[in-house]
């Protein structure tokens, strides 16, 4: 099993909060940021090929992780481009093995975690159900079978949340990377990486897994840290 991390951009909706730093050095108490409480976690689970792209700050995350082993990828369009184009800079690693692909600003609690490992399915996106009222990128799914997708579905059209984590065998990933150049080639470097993805809905199953019941938070806004903070049991930050 490989990881990889994309964890290039700066953040824009919480920045000001973070004196400049990345997303994902973010303190989460215990004498780790959430960085390095992900690479500990995989590490748990025995977990030692990881990846990681960096554009934003990239010296900040090198350091913090200078003695974790992990491997360095870079966006040097950080700035002018989207997740798709971090994932391109990486697709020499992306091969040779299952492959979890997870945004860098992702906490994960440890049986969630177990969770996602287990799952057999491929491709499969995770999400939960549990937090449609609230869902910032939701999805729509039928017999676990993804249907529609975007942060504009309402009402019925909202089964649940992606999580920012995606599971994908060794065998898919010729697909996805073929199809990921194709998008590449025609400029469209300004979409998130699981757009490509999305691109095969009704072509062939795309899977979801619904996780409600497990503690996650992708940190896109203030409220998000203070979640992460909280569930850990340190003291929130005074804004």
């Amino acid at each position: 099993m490989k990881v990889l991390i994309l964890a290039a951009g700066r953040g824009t909706r919480i920045s000001r909060y973070l004196s400049g730093k990345p997303k994902c050095t973010v303190d989460i108490g215990g004498g780790q940021c959430l960085i390095e409480y992900t690479i500990d976690l995989l590490h748990s689970r025995g977990i030692q090929d990881i990846g990681i792209v960096l554009g934003y700050e990239a010296q900040v995350i090198r350091e913090v992780l200078a003695d974790k082993g992990v491997s360095f990828f870079y966006n040097p369009f950080y700035d002018v481009t989207n997740s798709i184009a971090s994932a391109w800079f990486a697709k020499e690693f992306l091969m040779g093995d299952d492959l979890l692909i997870m945004n860098g600003d992702v906490y994960l609690e440890e049986k969630l975690l177990d969770r996602i490992l287990a799952q057999g399915r491929s491709p499969v996106m995770f999400a939960d159900e549990s937090r449609r009222e609230t869902a910032d990128y939701k999805f729509f799914y039928e017999d676990g079978i993804l249907k529609k997708y975007g942060k504009e579905l309402t009402g019925d059209d909202v089964t649940g949340e992606y999580i920012g984590i995606g599971r994908f065998s060794a065998a898919f990933m010729p697909e996805f990377i073929c199809r990921m150049e194709e998008m590449i080639d025609r400029q469209e470097h300004g979409v998130w990486w699981e757009n490509v993805v999305y691109s095969m809905t009704g072509q062939q199953p795309v899977y979801v897994e619904d996780v409600s019941g497990h503690f996650w938070a992708e940190v896109d806004y203030i409220e998000d840290y203070e979640r992460i903070l909280e569930h850990r049991g340190v003291e929130k930050i005074v804004r």
